[in-house]
């Protein structure tokens, strides 16, 4: 495990240490890195608390390894952390399950599966807000391009209290109910939507401007401000005009847009809407993970999706990642009604004793009798467990929401919340 972080954190950490290695002075390595990202997870802490945290512990320092040495920043172990990649924590979790096997402390005999929405650490969107932040964002953007190269941004102005006076009244209109709130909320929309437009103009010509600089200029650190102002240009500019066009198309036009085709954030452009239908919280924004878990409560396999996928196609997924694991198929299938498919159930029935999932809609007499029967009964108490499960990961392990920025990283800290899980489920074996 050691070997597949490190090659992550090779560049990070030779940066990071180069000057205390010229100095002969306290150097970290990757496994202290590692234990403290598993330590921030496991004790809930922030990055500044846990290193804080971690600094006036006796017992904290012993286990990360860093005994009497300095403690490391925040802002050092931010940028570790993000080097270790999802796809390493996904080897690692997989590694951790061979070896559970290997040593006979979990078995094979039952799998259960269940899905979760993981949020994105955005806020609610509303046309307002996303209209708001589009522009904020982008005049934040300018005002650096100013301090860069201020010919290139010209004499212009940014109205930002004009553009935030517009959002608080529409926010503060609410749902506009009546003739009268819908045409002063239209008035308002209409003006916001305008100031938008304008400055997302005027990004392109700073844009453009700083293009030009940096083929004129020969200062190296110039071109580089200059490529770093131009890189966040190129990458809000489609994305507040996209916000531009969804709020027109639905406010002013009122024309329905579609989920799919939906930005719900301009800093997490990721996120997807999932209507799960729950009491209190029918509508979440982030991504679906699926686990699936033995009687161990080891979780011994998990994917975060990009896209919700429909839930029946993956449970020949589960189940063939659960026989290559174990090198058979489980005795025990069982999960929640929204796996269910009768094409799915027929196949499954072939290779697996019990498949106890139940069926959506009205049964049969003969569906019915099978739901009543007492195996059937016991896998679906068995189900129940995994929800303690998903329990755990959000409010001991800090999962409801993850506050990492940019999908790889959001896949990261899933991967690394449940490598933190399965470590603590065999620790208690």
């Amino acid at each position: 495990m050691l070997a597949m972080v490190h090659q992550d954190l090779l560049a990070a950490l030779e940066e990071e240490n180069g000057e205390a290695r010229r100095r002969g002075g306290f150097v970290y390595t990757t496994e202290m890195v590692l234990r403290l990202a598993l330590c921030q997870i496991m004790e809930g802490a922030s990055l500044r608390g846990i290193v804080v945290r971690v600094d006036d512990s006796h017992i904290l320092r012993r286990f990360t390894r860093i005994h009497h040495g300095p403690m490391m920043g925040h802002t050092a172990l931010c940028r570790l952390r993000n080097a270790i990649t999802p796809q390493t924590w996904s080897a690692m979790n997989q590694l951790l399950a061979k070896t559970a096997v290997a040593n006979d402390e979990i078995s094979g005999e039952r799998l259960r599966l269940d899905t979760t929405a993981v949020e994105t650490n955005i806020h609610f969107p509303t046309d307002s807000s996303l209209l708001w932040d589009g522009y904020r964002t982008l005049a934040r953007v300018i005002t650096e391009a100013r301090e860069v190269c201020s010919s290139a941004v010209g004499t212009k102005r940014i109205h930002l209290k004009a553009a935030k006076r517009m959002a608080t009244k529409i926010a503060r209109l609410g749902k506009a109910r009546g003739k009268t709130k819908q045409k002063e909320q239209g008035v308002l929309y209409f003006t916001l939507i305008g100031q938008v437009e304008a400055i997302c103009t005027w990004a392109a010509e700073v844009s453009m401007g700083l293009e030009l600089e940096m083929d004129r200029t020969r200062n190296e650190t110039a071109r580089s401000q200059s490529a770093r102002v131009t890189d966040e240009l190129h990458h809000y500019l489609p994305l507040v005009r996209r916000v531009v066009w969804q709020a027109s198309e639905r406010v002013l036009h009122n024309r329905p847009v579609a989920n799919e085709d939906k930005l719900f954030s301009i800093f997490e452009e990721h996120t997807e809407l999932l209507i799960r239908g729950k009491a209190g919280k029918p509508i979440e924004f982030g991504h679906m993970l699926q686990i699936q878990q033995t009687g161990e409560k080891f979780i011994s396999d998990y994917t975060i999706f990009a896209k919700r996928p429909a839930e029946p196609a993956l449970l020949a997924v589960a189940v063939e990642s659960h026989e290559k694991l174990f090198g058979e198929k489980p005795a025990v299938l069982t999960a929640d009604k929204g796996y269910w498919s009768q094409d799915e159930f027929d196949e499954l029935s072939k290779v697996v004793k019990v498949v106890s999932i139940p069926k959506k809609g009205r049964r049969t007499e003969a569906e019915t009798e099978r739901e009543h029967d007492s195996l059937f009964r016991l896998g679906q108490a068995f189900r129940a467990g995994v929800e303690g499960s998903i329990s755990f990961l959000k409010r001991v392990l800090s999962l409801g929401r993850c506050m990492s920025k940019g999908w790889t990283h959001y896949a990261a800290t899933v991967g690394a919340t449940v490598f933190a899980h399965n470590l603590l489920v065999l620790a208690r074996c």
